[in-house]
């Protein structure tokens, strides 16, 4: 029986540091200027925020709480959730309450939702690439500074999953650590005697002759760093030899090594990649390069 698969959850309190931090940097020392000087402060108003085109929604609940941080009387009515998919026209949310603090609010929440939707309608497409194949597409840490861990949960909801958080959740040893080290077997072995029992060993290698090298040392993982198709299928085959099981019983056990693949993604090379057997596909553009989904706030009632 397959578990069945939840949704992501983001912390309440990760959710107030960030939009606190977003309003200070917006309404700086004055406050918003321009609302105060052109809106009487007895006006009320209600607004709808719209998708206008078709992706996948990420940080209402961020959105929701710039509203409320700003004015606690105003009221914030989701209308998706996050994780849904929309097209153009449908409607996220409704706000109604003080005109004022919908406008100042306003930027600081479609901030938020347009880049986290940006990022989960992204990372949906590169999942939808090689939802044939056995393959996950995986984030890093190439994130925007402070938004790592909400752009990580965004691409949980566009379909990818989640590397390390940070230097301190997972032994990850480069190129640059095997050269200070002196070689990958030794660097793992080290890796190993350090880490404890939870905390899962990658080593990335640029060679099919490195990856023979690391399996000896039993590595959770190995990364396979710009390598093309033919040579990521060669490894794959010498993973499974390794394993000494068939090929039926290497797909299914749980103990085997991870193969990661990374370099040269994007969407018209992931397929490719993924059908060469690899476990998983790490980018850095699902954070780094997801273009905004546009979603608009317009006033209904004034």
């Amino acid at each position: 029986m397959t578990a069945e698969i939840f949704r992501p959850v983001l912390p309440v309190l990760m959710i107030e540091d960030q939009v606190k931090a977003a309003l200070v940097e917006d309404l700086g020392r004055a406050g918003d200027i321009t609302t105060y000087a052109t809106i009487a402060p007895e006006r009320v108003a209600t607004a709808e925020m719209n998708s206008r085109e078709e992706g996948v929604v990420a940080g209402i609940e961020l959105a929701r709480a710039a509203f409320r941080i700003v004015d606690p009387a105003v009221v914030f009515e989701a209308m998706a959730a996050d994780g849904d998919r929309v097209g153009p026209g449908t409607p996220i949310a409704r706000v109604s309450g003080p005109a004022r603090s919908l406008l100042s609010a306003e930027r600081v929440a479609l901030n938020f939702l347009m880049h986290l939707s940006g990022v989960a309608s992204y990372t949906a497409r590169f999942a939808a690439e090689i939802a044939h194949t056995r393959a996950r597409v995986t984030c890093t840490r190439k994130t925007l500074p402070g938004l790592r861990a909400v752009e990580k949960y965004a691409v949980r909801l566009g379909g990818g999953s989640n590397h390390r958080f940070g230097l301190d959740d997972a032994i990850l040893i480069k190129d640059n650590h095997i050269a200070v080290c002196g070689g990958v077997a030794e660097a793992v072995r080290a890796a190993r005697a350090y880490a404890g029992h939870l905390v899962k060993v990658e080593v990335e290698v640029d060679t099919l002759e490195q990856m023979r090298e690391a399996l000896t040392a039993e590595p959770d993982a190995i990364l396979l760093d710009n390598m093309g198709p033919d040579t990521l299928r060669e490894a794959v085959a010498i993973n499974r030899d390794h394993s000494g099981l068939d090929e039926a019983r290497y797909w299914a056990a749980g103990r085997r090594v991870m193969l990661e693949a990374s370099g040269n993604v994007n969407l018209s090379t992931i397929r490719v990649i993924a059908e060469t057997g690899v476990d998983y596909i790490s980018t850095s553009k699902i954070t780094m390069a997801a273009p905004t989904l546009d979603i608009g706030l317009d006033v209904t009632i004034a």
